[in-house]
C-alpha cells in the first residue's frame, strides 16, 4: 500500500469532556465496536475489579479518574483509528493540552444533565487556538436532561462554536426511545444494555410515513416531524469544510454506558473526520506525503510496566514512513539515534511495530534520551513548535523525608518532571527545590508515585507564590543586573531555562514597571 493510501486510512482523534461526563466510557465503547475489546468493564466503583480498559494506573483504579492519556489504536470498517483518551480532571489539564497537539480532531463528550461544565469551556479553547475540528457528543440520554435545543445554545454561547445536530433525540429519560439520524434518515431505537452492541438502524424513507407512528407512536412521532422540519429550515445540509475548518461541531446524542448512539457517531466520524494534517516544523509546514520521515514526543511516560521500570516516549508520526532499526536525527541533541524497539498501544498492552505512519502514535523506549516537544527526522534540523509549558498555578516546596533516599527521590522527580506531570524550579540560591502544578491532585499523584514507583518518600509544603515567569532580555548586561536584584526569587526549570518566581500580582506587576527592559513570558515556549 502507498503511503498516500496509508495516510488516507488513518484518523488520529482525542476525547475530551469535564470529569463525570462519560468520556472514558465513550472511549471503552468504542473500543468495543471497534472489536478491540470483547466485553465493557466498569468505570464507577473502585470496588469492582474490572476496570475501564484505558485507566490502567493503580492510582486511576482506586479513584475512578483517569490521570493519564491513554493511546488505543484498533482498526474499524479498513480505517485505523488512534484513540487518545484523556485526561478529564482539571487538575491535569496541562497533560490533555499536550496531548491536543498530537490529534487531527476531537470528540467533545458533554453530560445532558449538567450541560457544558467549566472544564469543557478550558480544552475548547485549546481546540480553538489551533482550530482543531470538533464533534460533541451529548451522553447519558437515559437520564432526565436538559433540553436538547437548550443544550445546543449551551454549547454555543459557552464554547463560541457554531453547533450542527447530525441527530436528534426522541424523549428524555425514562422517555427515552431513540434517536433519529438527521444526516442519513434512519431511526435508532433504544435498548438498554451496557455489555452487547444492540444497535440496528432502521431506514425511514419518508418521515412522514405511518410506519414511524407505529415504531415510536402517534404523538412522539408528530413531534419528531416538527423538531426535524425545523431543524431542516436552521442549519441545513452539514458542510464537511466548515467542520473541518473548526466553524462548526456536529453534534450527536446517545447514551454510552448503554452503547447507543456510538456506532451512529463512529460511522459518521469515519466519514467526515480530516486524514492527517501537517505540522508546522520551525517556518516550515511539512506535509504527511512527504517521503521523508518526522515526528515529535508529546508525552513521556515511565513504569508503564512495574515489573521492568520502563520509560517509553510517545511520538506523533508527522510525515513520512518510520521504519524500526533505522536512523535518525535527534534535533535537540544534534546526533542520530538508532530506534531499535518500537510498540503500538491498546491501553498498557504494547506490541512491537516494524513501520508507522503519519497519524500514528509510537512508543520509543528511552533510557533518558526524549523530552516532551523533541523532534526525530531523517536529518532536517528544525522543531515541531506548539508544546508549551504554562505556568504553573499552585506551588510547594519539596521537603526530603528520608535522607537515605536522596538518590531515589532525585530521579523519582526527574524522571515524572520530564512526563510532566508537574515542573520542577531550582531555585539559584540554596537548593530549594519548588514543584509547580496546575491542581492539588496532582501532588498526590507526585507522592503516590514517588513512594510506589521509587521508593521515596517527601512531603510538599505550601509556599505563597503566584507565577513562575520565564524571563529574556534583548540587553545580556541588563538580564545579569536584574538576575544579581532579584536572586533570591530567581530560579531554573528542567531545562535550565531562567524563570522569575513571583510572590504576588501587585509584586510582579510592580517589578514589571521597575524592569521594562525584561521580558516575562507565562509559557516557556518564546
Amino acid at each position: 500500500m502507498s503511503l498516500t493510501e496509508e495516510i488516507a486510512k488513518r484518523r488520529t482523534f482525542g476525547i475530551i469532556s469535564h470529569p463525570d461526563a462519560g468520556k472514558t466510557t465513550l472511549t471503552e465503547k468504542l473500543l468495543l465496536f471497534g472489536g478491540a475489546i470483547q466485553k465493557a468493564g466498569a468505570v464507577k466503583s473502585n470496588k469492582i475489579d474490572m476496570h475501564a480498559r484505558s485507566d490502567w494506573m493503580e492510582i486511576e483504579k482506586q479513584r475512578g479518574i483517569s490521570v493519564a492519556t491513554s493511546v488505543m489504536a484498533f482498526e474499524y470498517e479498513g480505517s485505523k483509528i488512534n484513540l487518545l483518551d484523556t485526561p478529564g480532571h482539571q487538575d491535569f489539564a496541562e497533560d490533555t493540552y499536550r496531548t491536543l497537539t498530537a490529534v487531527d480532531s476531537v470528540v467533545m463528550v458533554v453530560d445532558c444533565v449538567k450541560g457544558v461544565e467549566i472544564q469543557t469551556e478550558k480544552l475548547m479553547e485549546v481546540c480553538r487556538m489551533r482550530n482543531t475540528p470538533v464533534i460533541s457528543f451529548i451522553n447519558k440520554l437515559d437520564r432526565e436532561g436538559q433540553d436538547p435545543y437548550d443544550l445546543l445554545d449551551e454549547i454555543e454561547s459557552k464554547l463560541d462554536i457554531k453547533v450542527h445536530p447530525l441527530s436528534w433525540p426522541i424523549g428524555m429519560g425514562k422517555t427515552f426511545q431513540g434517536v433519529y439520524s438527521l444526516y442519513d434518515q434512519s431511526l435508532r431505537l433504544f435498548t438498554a444494555s451496557q455489555q452487547q452492541l444492540h444497535e440496528e438502524a432502521t431506514k425511514i424513507e419518508d418521515i412522514n410515513s405511518p410506519e414511524l407512528d407505529q415504531l415510536i407512536g402517534e404523538n412522539e412521532a408528530a413531534q419528531l416531524r416538527e423538531d426535524v422540519e425545523f431543524l431542516d429550515g436552521v442549519y441545513g445540509p452539514l458542510n464537511p469544510d466548515d467542520y473541518l475548518r473548526g466553524e462548526i461541531a456536529p453534534v450527536f446524542f446517545g447514551s454510552a454506558i448503554n452503547n447507543f448512539g456510538v456506532k451512529e457517531l463512529l460511522d459518521t466520524f469515519l466519514r467526515i473526520s480530516p486524514e492527517p494534517r501537517g505540522r508546522v516544523l520551525d517556518e516550515r509546514e511539512v506535509a504527511p506525503s512527504e517521503n521523508k520521515f518526522s515526528g515529535f514526543v508529546f508525552k513521556i511516560h515511565a513504569n508503564m510496566d512495574p515489573k521492568h521500570r520502563n520509560r517509553l516516549a510517545f511520538l506523533r508520526v508527522c510525515s513520512g514512513k518510520f521504519e524500526r532499526g533505522s536512523n535518525y536525527f535527534h534535533t535537540r541533541q544534534d546526533k542520530k539515534f538508532r530506534i531499535s524497539q518500537a510498540t503500538a498501544f491498546m491501553a498498557q498492552d504494547k506490541e512491537t511495530i516494524d513501520e508507522a505512519y503519519p497519524g500514528d502514535i509510537i512508543g520509543l523506549y528511552d533510557t533518558g534520551n526524549f523530552k516532551i516537544g523533541d523532534t526525530l527526522t531523517e536529518g532536517e534540523k528544525g522543531i515541531y513548535r506548539g508544546i508549551p509549558s504554562f505556568s504553573p498555578e499552585i506551588f510547594r516546596e519539596v521537603i526530603n523525608k528520608d535522607a537515605m533516599k536522596t538518590k531515589q527521590l532525585e530521579k523519582g522527580l526527574s524522571q515524572l518532571m520530564d512526563e510532566g506531570v508537574a515542573q520542577l524550579f531550582n531555585y539559584e540560591l540554596g537548593s530549594r527545590k519548588a514543584v509547580g502544578t496546575v491542581g492539588q491532585l496532582q501532588f498526590e499523584v507526585i507522592q503516590y508515585r514517588l513512594k510506589n514507583e521509587y521508593g521515596a518518600s517527601a512531603d510538599f509544603v505550601p509556599m505563597q507564590l503566584y507565577k513562575a515567569c520565564w524571563i529574556s532580555a534583548d540587553d545580556p548586561k541588563k538580564l545579569d543586573e536584574f538576575i544579581a536584584s532579584k536572586q533570591r526569587h530567581i530560579a531554573k526549570d528542567k531545562d535550565g531555562k531562567l524563570v522569575f518566581m513571583a510572590e504576588s500580582k501587585a509584586w510582579l506587576q510592580m517589578v514589571q514597571e521597575n524592569f521594562p527592559e525584561i521580558n516575562y513570558h507565562f509559557t516557556s515556549e518564546f
